[in-house]
């Protein structure tokens, strides 16, 4: 792999802002959506244990229904693509051994060499469940497949706008995810940018730069 220049990231980094107006237009090429999707599968997570589930909203009924439960945002009816991220409630041993299974068929070895390891992740799947919050620590990892993907949008010239302005209950029920093991987190709407967004060129308001970094 050939890194980028780092200023090709800062700028892209400087480009990219919430966008509030999609052109509806404007779709993602082919190959474009697909490198976003691997971005989302290849996304890092505690253990690598990816204790979630990315749902790509195509049926544009469906999408109209998510609407009026995300502050009547049209983000989700104009972009490309809207993403739903959901969860995976309730991690447990079994899962911890499914996960393994999946790395000795990639990887090859044995389950038993990875006896270690898998008491290392199954003693702190329990503690943390026992504590009452491994729901909330699986919520986290959601947030890092989310911050990969419109990094990975952005590189690509791809607009994005991150949503918790939804009702997640609401999403379940409508999404069919209310009684299964996923249960919506956040949204991302992803697409291009339309001409007359009038928030594309505003200045990105952030604190100085030492009010929020310093070193040690």
């Amino acid at each position: 792999m050939t890194p980028i220049p780092p200023a090709q990231l800062t700028t892209a980094l400087d480009w990219r802002y919430a966008t509030k107006k999609f052109d509806p237009a404007k779709k993602i090429p082919a190959d474009v959506w697909a490198a976003l999707e691997h971005s989302l599968v290849v996304a890092p997570s505690s253990f690598d244990l990816q204790p979630w589930k990315f749902i790509v909203i195509t049926d544009p009924a469906v999408r109209a229904k998510l609407v009026p439960v995300s502050w009547g945002q049209t983000q989700v009816v104009d972009a490309a693509h809207h993403v739903v991220f959901a969860v995976r409630k309730g991690v447990d041993v079994a899962f911890v051994d499914k996960f393994l299974a999946r790395q000795v068929e990639v990887r090859g070895g044995s389950l038993e060499a990875l006896a270690g390891y898998r008491g290392m992740m199954t003693g702190f799947v329990e503690k943390i469940t026992a504590a009452g919050g491994i729901d909330d620590w699986a919520t986290r990892q959601i947030y890092i497949a989310l911050g990969q993907f419109m990094t990975a949008a952005a590189l690509l010239g791809v607009d994005a706008c991150p949503m918790e302005g939804i009702d997640p209950a609401a999403y379940d029920d409508i999404l069919g995810l209310k009684g299964t093991e996923f249960a919506t987190v956040v949204a991302c709407s992803v697409g291009y940018r339309a001409a007359d967004d009038k928030y594309a060129t505003a200045a990105k308001v952030r604190f100085p730069v030492a009010d929020v970094l310093s070193h040690v």
